[in-house]
């Protein structure tokens, strides 16, 4: 499976666990994709659904995509843009970074937006609690040398193809919201913020968020996935087991590099939770990987408890 990597990082992308998502449970579905977490898109990008919603609470990544769609940005464009303020930068230094940021925070052009994210601290997305992006610069005033701009290009050339040549809508809204547009017959995708981890997001994720997702993907006629963590070294996802227990739950050893320290390998139990009994494909893991498949607690007919 070719992974199209989109232009705009995010922390957690699912990058190296997409064809996990896509073969480890072998779904289908007659209707809509949609995803209320869209975040960097990666996931819903590579499944390539001919009919989709992609929604997200952050307006400056769901406008990006959009300015995409409506051709406001092409890869000619961005090749110029990177090139101009690549230029700038190499030559101000940091001075560069910042004026733009505070250009955007006035004016939210997606231009700058992927600017920015391509050039600070980390690739983080964060905002502060007037919706203004405040992460540093990643110091690196050459950021944006010939080979880098290029590979961004094909990135936004690729997803732009993708995007020109399916049905899929765009929206900025709640989860609660892109939930209730599922029907039956329709996959929900959720990545939500991982609760008790992720801290980097355009909203933060709290224990009572984490249940009304539980409460509104129980009641949902469409089939769901959710992705989330399951347990590391060190402690176990505790809403595993009072809220998701109930669901079917594909688990998956992954493992993240933090530096190049072979003590900074970091193993993760990734979880996906589906109110479907999975098709497992086995066959592409590797020797370190394991797939278990956790049956729910209690039996589920036409997706609801008895």
């Amino acid at each position: 499976m070719r992974i199209f990597v989109p232009p705009i990082k995010c922390q957690g992308i699912k990058t190296k666990l997409v064809s996990w998502i896509s073969e480890s449970l072998d779904f289908d579905y007659q209707g809509r994709w949609i995803e209320p977490f869209f975040g960097s898109g990666v996931v819903g990008f590579n499944m390539r659904p001919k009919n989709a919603i992609f929604a997200d609470t952050n307006p400056h990544l769901i406008n990006f995509y959009k300015d995409i769609q409506t051709e406001k940005i092409t890869p000619g464009l961005v090749r110029e843009f990177l090139e101009f303020e690549g230029n700038n930068l190499q030559s101000k230094g940091s001075d560069c970074y910042y004026e733009i940021r505070t250009r955007f925070n006035d004016q939210f052009e997606s231009l700058d937006f992927l600017f920015l994210n391509r050039a600070c601290f980390n690739g983080m997305i964060r905002f502060n609690k007037n919706g203004k992006f405040n992460v540093p610069f990643c110091k690196k005033e050459n950021r944006f040398a010939k080979a880098y701009i290029t590979k961004i290009v094909n990135q936004v050339d690729n997803i732009r193809t993708l995007i020109l040549n399916h049905d899929w809508t765009f929206l900025v809204q709640d989860f609660h919201d892109t939930v209730k547009l599922a029907k039956e017959g329709d996959l929900l995708y959720c990545d939500p913020p991982y609760i008790d981890r992720h801290v980097d997001y355009y909203n933060g994720w709290s224990e009572a968020e984490e249940k009304e997702l539980f409460t509104a993907l129980s009641n949902t006629k469409a089939n769901f996935i959710l992705s989330t963590w399951h347990s590391n070294k060190y402690r176990e996802n505790e809403y595993i087991k009072t809220l998701w227990s109930n669901f079917y739950i594909v688990t998956k050893n992954h493992f993240y590099h933090v530096g190049a320290s072979e003590r900074n390998r970091n193993e993760m139990l990734e979880a996906l939770v589906c109110n479907f009994s999975p098709r497992i494909i086995s066959s592409t893991l590797q020797e370190d990987e394991q797939l278990v498949l956790l049956e729910p607690r209690i039996n589920y007919e036409n997706k609801k408890a008895i």
